[in-house]
């Protein structure tokens, strides 16, 4: 493979990868309930929209979980995984399904990584800057608190101190290592696509 093909995959697969993120995170707020009137919430919302509209009128939301975000998720990680392949060389047409479900095993990789990056973040904030009302910090927040509640309610009070990111790192951890990554193992997920994991 040429220089030139492997810098173009590279271009796809970053700007590409960074679109299915604003993709995800539009899911994301919606399942979390974040604030739309956010700075950042607004910008994920106008990026996301172009696409979004015409896709909202073949898949309607369902039990108040925004389907047509994360059917555009999956449809956008589908994209990148065919044109990857077949800028490498690769025939695609004949196993279209299977990259369908790899799609799917990227995009619920994506949403775990999603949540562990937020905890690092809110965990961070926590030290340096506690209470912030900067928009990011009030964001990240909001995505990690439905996912810390749980943890929250089955561990001790232990005097201020908040050991729930803790455990929800080694849950996070535990899915993401063998449950993702024993799907992509045994659906037989190529090296060539693991950047996409």
């Amino acid at each position: 493979m040429s220089g030139l093909i492997e810098a173009l995959i590279y271009i796809i697969q970053t700007l590409g990868s960074l679109y299915l993120l604003i993709v995800l995170l539009r899911f994301i707020l919606q399942l979390v309930r974040a604030d739309f009137y956010n700075p950042l919430s607004q910008f994920i919302v106008k990026a996301t929209q172009p696409l979004l509209t015409p896709l909202r009128r073949i898949i309607p939301g369902f039990a108040g979980l925004d389907l047509a975000s994360l059917v555009l998720a999956i449809l956008v990680q589908l994209l990148l995984m065919v044109v990857t392949l077949t800028l490498m060389g690769y025939n695609v047409g004949g196993f279209i399904l299977q990259l369908l479900v790899w799609s799917v095993i990227g995009v619920t990789s994506l949403f775990l990584k999603v949540f562990f990056f937020a905890l690092i973040i809110s965990v961070i904030l926590s030290w340096v800057a506690p209470g912030s009302y900067n928009p990011g910090a009030q964001l990240v927040n909001q995505i990690c608190e439905p996912l810390l509640v749980p943890f929250r309610k089955l561990l001790p009070n232990l005097g201020g101190l908040d050991i729930s990111p803790i455990f929800a790192f080694i849950t996070i951890n535990l899915i993401d290592r063998f449950v993702i990554g024993s799907l992509a193992a045994s659906t037989g997920l190529p090296p060539m696509l693991s950047p996409f994991l």
